[in-house]
């Protein structure tokens, strides 16, 4: 049975960064729940915004196929940019949608695992004081209704770069959130913490940029499969994503689906792509 990751947060987590800064993951192994049917990963997974783009997920599903040779890994994108953890209420829109695809892809697929970035719209005015309890309301529901309550929920921190410029000027308290983050993987069971420590973001100021999110995804993927906190950032994050995702060989599927990209987009010819294949 095809295993599943269920991401869910806010834009950090849906991604922001920008498509033509990184490789393309090419891997039919790694597939996303899009229009209620299982299809070949592309980004952007998480199709939010008009600007959505690479996410961190790319990279941890990539992390797994490299260690799960024979088997498929499909990404449920629930997460919304500019969300607030009250709109992640048990009662609000976002998480019964969340808990709604979950449950559709668990009817041929098996959770394993969590992803959660959220934060960055609690970081000012005081909003990390209650942070806790209610992430805690949220996370023990969601285990509840999912039935999910051994499995990994991965929770990434806040960037450094936060509170300086652009968009993310206000974000002053990102600091304290991080603590909060930091405590709650702590305290609950089968709950780990990712740093963000040493990514950058775009010019924007709030959002991690394209390299940053894949080596966040080897990050969370060091979480998820170890079982533990990451607090500093691994030294061979760059080594791991060429592993993964430039030194992997292309399928005959995985090559025509590149071409077909190519002929679709207007890059190459019809009689160029028939030639090719």
């Amino acid at each position: 049975m095809m295993k599943s990751i269920l991401m869910i947060g806010q834009s950090n987590m849906a991604g922001r960064g920008f498509i033509n800064e990184v490789p393309l993951i090419c891997n039919e192994r790694i597939q996303m729940l899009r229009n209620g049917r299982w299809q070949m990963m592309a980004e952007p997974v998480n199709y939010d915004r008009p600007v959505a783009g690479v996410g961190l997920a790319g990279a941890f599903a990539a992390m797994w196929c490299m260690e799960h040779e024979d088997n498929k890994i499909g990404l449920i994108p629930c997460a919304e940019g500019g969300s607030s953890l009250a709109d992640w209420s048990v009662e609000q829109t976002l998480y019964q949608h969340a808990v709604s695809e979950s449950r559709f892809a668990m009817q041929d697929t098996e959770l394993v695992g969590i992803l959660w970035h959220q934060g960055e719209n609690d970081s000012f005015g005081g909003s990390y004081r209650t942070y806790y309890e209610k992430l805690e309301v949220i996370v023990t529901q969601l285990r509840k209704d999912l039935k999910a309550e051994k499995v990994p929920f991965i929770m990434g921190g806040l960037g450094d770069y936060l509170g300086k410029s652009g968009f993310g000027l206000n974000c002053t308290e990102y600091e304290m959130v991080n603590q909060e983050l930091r405590r709650f993987a702590s305290e609950q069971a089968n709950t780990y913490f990712v740093t963000a420590a040493g990514l950058t973001s775009n010019p924007d100021g709030i959002h991690i940029n394209a390299v940053s999110q894949r080596r966040f995804g080897i990050r969370y993927y060091e979480a998820f499969s170890k079982k533990k906190n990451v607090l500093s950032p691994l030294e061979n994050e760059m080594e791991l994503l060429d592993k993964c995702i430039l030194n992997k060989p292309y399928t005959k599927g995985e090559k025509l689906y590149l071409e077909m990209m190519k002929f679709s987009t207007g890059k190459i010819s019809y009689d160029e792509f028939v030639k090719n294949f």
